[in-house]
């Protein structure tokens, strides 16, 4: 039997306007290469470095929503490493004493620890040949990311499967974008996971040599890079040979890893007190102030859904699990008016969309005004509550509004009796045998009726005049 051993090292890049060290903007995701560009994050000889208040603020609040421990002095450090993507030829971080120790996310009643949380700044970014910008055989950088600030989220080794790492990045990201941390975009960079993985073999009690996985970036591929990893490992050990220590790629075309260099070590990167910042000493005032700008979290969000809006503990804990679901929610609310009908069509419609179409909120094309059309419709009978779940599939695709979709097919419910009652006189009179049975007992059979109607009227059929016409016409004679 083998287990599997798992630590993250996730680097969040914080939301702030200006870089860790100068006050270049931050915008890099939309910018010309080179553009938010300064001596200081371009590493020029005689520049000196002023730390961002902000970031401290960021790093202090992921500190406090991780529970971890805010330590009042911490201090700065430079991890040497020459690489193009770094200009200085080593990186501003701390090593020694970081701001935050400690902390912990829970996940499925388990608690995955938090070894520390340390600031830090991002490298820039190198586009290689076959990049959009160039179609050349070269590999060029772009500086506009060197310098914005960073927060390395480090975990002890408690995670024991890929599915698990999986679940602790995403909620992760969830807590982060909830105190305005950061975006957590992966997609762009914003969150990128390294992670380290070994395999104890149960029986001999002997633990391989730890893999690392680099810079992968979507939540899927945290899980499938490690479920790849996992089984490379543990054949690699059945067959008794040796596991080179190393940091791997992961290939999502492909889906596996691929090597890229052999591990580093801590002692490679001659890790030093970095001489141009003091220490970092804070006091309780600015914590406590830090403390005040925290927002409402997911577990407070869910107990006050729950009061509020009167709707169960599950469906609460599901529509605060993301910060833009639950605003989308409780915008959608405003408009109905009905919570719980509003809860019960996220839950079921709008949820079983968005899987099946792998979106994200955001991607949602349907305005939270919609859902008070469609009360309005189903207040006022001309839609049933089955014309609702017909035509939202449709509003899901196209972003058009319910009464245009209702207007369009003519899906208005049936509410003239006489109408109704023609129908139904024609459905009794084609089903003769079940109509027999009904009389001799067999009420159950009120409900084929009601669906035979219901196929006859595409659904547009009013249930409750359908249900008391059809008793009052079968039970006539």
């Amino acid at each position: 039997m083998f287990k599997t051993i798992i630590g993250l090292e996730i680097h969040v890049q914080l939301l702030t306007e200006t870089k860790a060290f100068c006050s270049c903007s931050t915008n890099h995701f939309d910018s010309e290469p080179n553009v938010h560009i300064c001596p200081i994050c371009t590493g020029q000889p005689g520049t000196l470095p002023v730390l961002n208040e902000n970031s401290v603020k960021l790093a202090i609040k992921a500190g406090l929503i991780l529970n971890g421990k805010i330590n009042k002095v911490s201090r700065f450090d430079r991890k040497n490493y020459f690489y193009p993507d770094l200009p200085k030829g080593y990186q501003i971080t701390q090593y020694f004493h970081p701001i935050i120790s400690g902390g912990y996310i829970e996940i499925d009643g388990k608690k995955i620890r938090l070894r520390r949380i340390h600031l830090e700044e991002d490298t820039a970014k190198m586009l290689h040949s076959g990049d959009q910008i160039s179609s050349a055989k070269d590999s060029l950088i772009d500086y506009n990311r060197s310098g914005i600030p960073l927060i390395e989220i480090v975990t002890e080794p408690d995670i024991e499967t890929p599915k698990q790492a999986r679940l602790f990045m995403e909620k992760l990201r969830n807590l982060l974008r909830y105190a305005d941390v950061s975006t957590g975009d992966m997609e762009n960079g914003a969150l990128r996971c390294d992670a380290n993985i070994s395999v104890l073999d149960e029986k001999t009690q002997e633990i391989s040599k730890r893999v690392e996985v680099k810079n992968i970036n979507s939540f899927k591929f945290v899980e499938k890079a490690l479920e790849y990893e996992e089984e490379r490992i543990v054949e690699i050990l059945k067959k008794g040979q040796e596991l080179i220590q190393e940091t791997r790629g992961w290939d999502s075309n492909k889906r596996c890893t691929f090597p890229m260099r052999t591990k580093e070590e801590e002692m490679d990167y001659r890790y030093f007190p970095e001489p141009d910042l003091p220490p970092l000493i804070l006091n309780d005032e600015f914590i406590e102030e830090v403390k005040k700008l925290i927002p409402e979290m997911p577990e407070e969000k869910a107990s006050r859904f729950v009061q509020q809006y009167k709707i169960p503990q599950y469906d609460a804990e599901i529509l605060s699990s993301d910060k833009e679901l639950a605003n989308y929610y409780e915008k959608c609310v405003e408009s109905a008016k009905d919570a719980k009908f509003v809860s019960n069509l996220i839950m079921t419609e709008l949820l079983r969309e968005m899987k099946e179409n792998e979106d994200s909120i955001e991607k949602v094309k349907i305005k939270p005004e919609y859902f008070g059309e469609l009360k309005e419709l189903l207040d006022t009978n001309k839609i049933s509550i089955k014309i609702v779940k017909d035509i939202f599939p449709e509003m899901y695709k196209t972003g058009i509004s319910p009464k245009e979709i209702v207007k369009k097919k003519g899906l208005e419910q049936i509410e003239n009796e006489d109408t109704l009652r023609r129908i139904i006189e024609e459905v009794l009179n084609n089903n003769p045998d079940s109509v027999e049975k009904y009389k001799n007992g067999k009420k159950k059979l009120l409900g084929f009726f009601v669906g035979e109607v219901m196929k006859k009227t595409r659904g547009k059929a009013n249930p409750q005049k359908t249900n008391q016409i059809i008793k009052e016409l079968l039970d006539e004679n």
